[in-house]
């Protein structure tokens, strides 16, 4: 199933960390009051209220949310929900899709639908342009051969490798970090984690008011 982005509990503190990635600019209609320009427009107009309004300030920053679901991320489902939630909510311009372990040639929106809608990764490539934020959420915990060999995906037939994929996905967004829900621990015993590591040069951070933290500061420079 689709990870649920209405979830309140636990969602405090992510949002808080998630708040270090932020942009703002006034977008849209003009519906906040300008008090220090209403007081400066009324007084050049001899004391008579002249109401100035602005557009509200949002988060411009904009975030493509690659998620990883199914397998063993079912261990992690409420953790990732919390953050998924904490992200719709400080995010407006937030863009998700799933997949499966790796990212390979196709990605989905909606995973009760995922083998009959589709995207082609190459699309999503050339949809979002280089100034958008790149957050892969996952455990990334399989096989290697997942990650390092045509034909390693436990799912179909991939003619290209993960790896390839993956820098395809840096490529086009320098500015990315993996978040693993797996606890940091667990993570030297984990062969396909070290790979991913170094793939991500190392922007790879657990799922903690910590990391997330650090990982904001990153994506924030």
């Amino acid at each position: 199933r689709d990870y649920d982005d209405q979830q309140e509990l636990g969602t405090r503190n992510f949002k808080v960390a998630l708040r270090r990635l932020r942009r703002f600019a006034r977008e849209g209609a003009e519906s906040e009051l300008d008090l220090e320009d209403t007081i400066a427009s009324t007084a050049r107009n001899a004391g008579l209220l002249d109401i100035r309004m602005v557009p509200e300030r949002h988060n411009a920053v904009k975030v493509l949310m690659l998620l990883d679901v199914g397998g063993s991320m079912d261990d992690h489902i409420a953790r990732v929900e919390e953050l998924f939630s904490a992200a719709r909510s400080e995010f407006r311009n937030l863009e998700v899709y799933y997949f499966h372990n790796c990212p390979y040639e196709n990605l989905w929106r909606n995973n009760a639908r995922r083998h009959t809608e589709r995207f082609e990764t190459w699309d999503v490539l050339r949809r979002f342009s280089e100034d958008w934020r790149l957050i892969i959420v996952g455990d990334a915990t399989m096989s290697p051969y997942e990650i390092l060999q045509p034909g390693g995906s436990v799912e179909h037939y991939n003619k290209e490798t993960g790896a390839t994929w993956m820098q395809r996905l840096l490529d086009a967004w320098p500015k990315a970090v993996w978040l693993n829900p797996e606890p940091q621990g667990y993570w030297q015993y984990r062969q396909s984690i070290a790979i991913l590591r170094d793939i991500m040069h190392d922007r790879m951070f657990p799922i903690t008011m910590d990391g997330l933290e650090r990982a904001m500061r990153l994506l924030s420079k």
